[in-house]
């Protein structure tokens, strides 16, 4: 239909004849001459009809509205003196109509691909229209060209593709299962994967060796900015291999998918232990753009009188702990309060502070409601820990020690963007040696702090009976300006340590052979030592997108309620499809908001 794209046309093309399809993006009536800028896939071309020359043209030009679809022939000229557009490839030309046909018409739409102020639910609700947008257009050609880079690094590595399934059994992964009913076996359910662990593993026993997948995963919860109930994960598992290995050859793959949406990423990248990333940030995916650091103030507070301070200190799950911000005694008591009101999400009770005024004055140089409770000497030590200098305020935090450091990491995050104290560029970051369990204390129970199937690091699996607190994993994340983009482990490959990691986690060898006999029969018949890790695609081109949400970078994304409003999804079943299914509906819920 067509001999060129829109954005290819250009002065090598002068005087001769193209014929371009796209969709109006504009059309302007200038002194009796129409102008159409015609958008396809390339770009945009400016299409010229003068009444003077094809008046029937003219005439058809005249009843175009924006998003018509057209199919367009003409001539190509040099754009008259002082009207280029060097903002686009085809800038220095235009076509002088001498055919004009709609292919399409559009109805008024509710918003131009490109206007801006449209709010979320109206790009999703009408998402085709969203898509023509040039943000959209761009983002989903940057994804591409990533993903493009990943399976072509993969297979000059001898990495084999292999699709694992879509309809699987439910297993023990952090998140809830989507649950899809059986009609051919009633009360049965299959589970959708929220990721093709297992399976990978298998394929590792069953001697393949190099395996990678773009994996659609999908976890029935809460979505987030950077979550989403269905996703792509790049997904990567190899036998006979160490940690450094993995992450040798995980850091070269992210380098050239990075590379292929020109953004250069700064190599080796560092590595650092959880417990030490915790310790200096509060998290174990720290933002190593933000100059700010937490001070361990346990062995200063053990003996003071205030007893807010005094008692976690002494805890063993407590901790207390300081934050300096350069220049920050100048914070209104309003901007504190705004402040204690955010850490207080993360199950902060309040947020004691100390403003530097005059270092050299001693406690008489500082302003707070605590100092009263703090004798001088502890005053002078906590000065010289945290480096405060004159015009500065230390936050702190003391409790229990994860609601401490989750705290003081979102005050840290808080204080930087606030501050405009991120320096610019990429930091990335690899985070090892994690505890191999977590803490429930809801529950009062140990959950894998990764997942079942990572193994413990060699000499550990004596502790798994008795003190799993004590045994760290041979896990590792990657990490890019504070968010997590990847994680892995070197996996379990002996059954018997397969079986204790899980008793660890309380079910006994009858229940695991019940649930994972399938994995505990590949081990047995012999599986290699392997490992491997998963990394967010959609994050990972949201980032290089520079876009806050991952629904930015997602075709036809959900909502935080897990809805498609463009498609209406989640649905009601016919109750002959019900009938099928062998299910009964016993309470239909309101229908949900469509909110985001």
């Amino acid at each position: 239909m067509r001999t060129h794209f829109c954005g290819a046309v250009n002065t090598q093309n002068l005087d001769g004849t193209v014929t371009v399809c796209g969709w109006a993006h504009s059309r302007r009536d200038h002194g009796g001459v129409i102008f159409i800028d015609l958008r396809d896939k390339s770009g945009v071309l400016q299409l010229v009809a003068d009444p003077s020359e094809n008046a029937d043209v003219f005439a058809q030009a005249n009843g175009v509205r924006n998003e018509y679809v057209l199919r367009a022939t003409g001539i190509v000229r040099r754009r008259p003196e002082g009207t280029d557009n060097s903002r686009l490839s085809s800038g220095e030309v235009e076509v002088n109509l001498c055919r004009l046909e709609v292919l399409n018409t559009a109805t008024a739409l509710p918003f131009m691909p490109d206007d801006e102020g449209v709010s979320e639910e109206a790009r999703l609700r009408h998402r085709v229209i969203d898509l023509r947008g040039t943000a959209m257009q761009s983002n989903l050609r940057r994804r591409h060209a990533m993903l493009a880079a990943v399976r072509q690094w993969f297979c000059e590595r001898d990495f084999i593709d292999i699709e694992t399934p879509l309809l699987t059994r439910t297993t023990p992964e952090g998140a809830r299962d989507f649950l899809v009913p059986s009609r051919l076996q009633p009360d049965a359910f299959y589970a959708l994967p929220q990721s093709p662990q297992l399976f990978k593993q298998m394929l590792m026993a069953a001697g393949f060796e190099r395996y990678f997948q773009i994996a659609r995963c999908f976890r029935d919860e809460d979505s987030r900015s950077d979550r989403q109930p269905e996703f792509s994960q790049i997904d990567v598992e190899m036998s006979f291999v160490e940690e450094n290995d993995v992450m040798t050859m995980m850091e070269e793959l992210v380098i050239a998918a990075f590379a292929a949406v020109n953004i250069t990423l700064p190599q080796p990248f560092p590595r650092m232990n959880c417990t030490e990333a915790v310790r200096r940030f509060g998290i174990d995916r720290p933002d190593l753009r933000n100059p700010l650091e937490l001070t361990d103030l346990g062995d200063l507070m053990a003996e003071v009188e205030f007893k807010v301070f005094r008692e976690p200190a002494q805890a063993a799950d407590g901790r207390v702990a300081a934050l300096r911000l350069p220049g920050g005694a100048s914070l209104s008591r309003k901007q504190i309060d705004e402040l204690t009101a955010y850490v207080a999400r993360y199950g902060a009770r309040g947020l004691a502070y100390i403003k530097v005024i005059n270092v050299t004055a001693g406690a008489d140089g500082l302003q707070s409601p605590i100092i009263k409770f703090l004798p001088e000497n502890v005053l002078a030590q906590l000065i010289e820990r945290t480096q405060a200098v004159d015009g500065d305020i230390i936050f702190f935090g003391a409790g229990r020690e994860d609601i401490v450091n989750a705290s003081l990491a979102a005050l840290r995050d808080r204080l930087g963007e606030d501050g405009n104290l991120l320096s610019d560029g990429w930091k990335p970051l690899w985070i090892t040696d994690f505890p191999l369990f977590e803490r429930d204390y809801e529950r009062k129970r140990w959950n894998a702090r990764h997942h079942p199937f990572t193994a413990p690091r060699e000499g550990d699996e004596r502790h798994l009976p008795e003190h799993p607190e004590r045994v760290m994993s041979r896990a590792y994340d990657m990490t890019l300006n504070g968010v997590e983009i990847g994680g892995g482990s070197i996996r379990i490959h002996r059954v018997e340590t397969q079986l204790a990691m899980l008793e660890a986690l309380g079910i006994d060898e009858t229940e695991a052979r019940r649930q994972f006999g399938f994995l505990l029969q590949a081990l047995e018949s012999g599986a290699p030592p392997h490992g491997g890790v998963a990394f967010g695609l959609d994050r990972m081109a949201a980032m290089a997108c520079q876009v806050q949400s991952i629904r930015d970078v997602i075709a036809f994304p959900k909502t935080q309620r897990g809805q498609c409003l463009l498609t209406k999804a989640p649905s009601s079943a016919t109750s002959e499809q019900l009938q099928e299914l062998h299910i009964k509906v016993a309470k239909r819920a309101s229908p949900a908001s469509d909110s985001l």
